[in-house]
């Protein structure tokens, strides 16, 4: 049978899907191997009232970016389950609180920046960054964005009208079936999402937009201080986010393709602004305004970046991989930081 012939074409497909099974397979289970023993470690926490207590211990800075103690609640919940957990902990709290559009969106920024971090912050360490670096750069980033935002409407006026959200979700079944129900879908929907992504980026390579996308991207990278190798790994971060892009950043990460110094910008930069489009909008919901959880995030994390990309570059390179990135050439085999 001659090449472009139905059967040799059916045969051509099935080989890539069979490919991209397998690809998709190895990532995901790369990832769950992070994810799974994260999320159960999280469930305790959770059912021994150990969210609630880290909770209250940060109702004293939650003054600090004008917002009352109670949010505290919601903001820990975020960072140590996801968004969606701090969204629902944000309505069971927000009806008798009285807040302004401007809180909220101070509160949605913060969630942003720094949501679901035991499971993010070990990808990124498993990307070959350090745990601790990352840990203060995603909780420090939140506080300081939150800060320059609520003294920015402050000074300015603006959105202190009293917020109203689109969207109250219904209570989370508190039971072990129900959570283990949960989980097992959003396995397979982590799985459905890179087996979709990798098909994806074959299309875009296929068609030579990624390309493009990187050639319009390289400008701000070399801005920042990153080469164009690290483009590919940033999109999929910055549009996708950790848990979902975390197994193809994983992968790159460890091709010894990036540079140690790429790899701690990139991360970085993914770590403040990622998911732009799918998180953006899931805070609108609850009544966030976009000038602060969209502009305000992506015009900080290049700032912010770009002055910690500025400062990595004159330090001495022990120091560089003392704090900042893991040692070794394969980083993601070596020992936990």
């Amino acid at each position: 049978m001659k090449d472009g012939q139905p059967g040799s074409i059916l045969s051509r497909v099935r080989k890539v899907l069979v490919e991209l099974f397998l690809d998709a397979l190895r990532t995901a289970a790369e990832l769950f191997k992070i994810i799974i023993p994260i999320s159960i470690v999280t469930r305790f926490l959770q059912q021994w009232g150990i969210v609630d207590q880290f909770g209250q211990l940060l109702e004293p800075i939650m003054a600090v970016v004008g917002l009352p103690g109670q949010l505290g609640l919601v903001w820990a919940t975020a960072m140590v389950t996801n968004i969606y957990g701090g969204m629902v902990v944000f309505a069971s709290v927000a009806p008798e609180l009285n807040l302004s559009v401007a809180q909220v969106t101070v509160l949605g920024s913060m969630i942003l920046v720094a949501h679901g971090l035991p499971v993010e912050l070990f990808i990124a360490q498993k990307a070959g960054t350090r745990f601790r670096a990352m840990a203060v750069l995603r909780i420090g980033g939140a506080l300081i964005l939150g800060w320059i935002l609520h003294y920015s409407y402050q000074l300015t006026g603006t959105l202190q009208q009293e917020n109203h959200a689109l969207w109250n979700p219904a209570k989370v079944d508190p039971t072990w079936s129900a959570w283990l129900v949960a989980e097992v879908r959003t396995m397979l929907m982590i799985f459905i999402i890179i087996f979709g992504l990798m098909a994806f980026l074959r299309i875009l390579k296929k068609l030579g937009i990624s390309d493009l996308m990187t050639r319009l991207l390289e400008p701000v990278l070399a801005l920042l201080g990153m080469s164009r190798a690290a483009a590919p790994i940033t999109i999929v971060g910055m549009t996708l986010g950790l848990s979902y892009g975390g197994g193809l950043i994983i992968q790159e990460a460890q091709s010894g393709r990036l540079d140690k110094k790429d790899i701690f910008a990139s991360v970085a930069l993914m770590g403040l602004c990622h998911s732009i489009f799918e998180d953006t909008l899931l805070l609108m919901v609850i009544g966030a305004h976009v000038s602060g959880i969209f502009w305000g995030r992506i015009l900080f994390s290049l700032v912010a970046i770009f002055l910690l990309a500025r400062l990595v570059k004159f330090l001495p390179q022990t120091i560089f991989e003392r704090y900042f990135v893991r040692k070794g050439k394969c980083i993601a085999s070596q020992e936990v930081s």
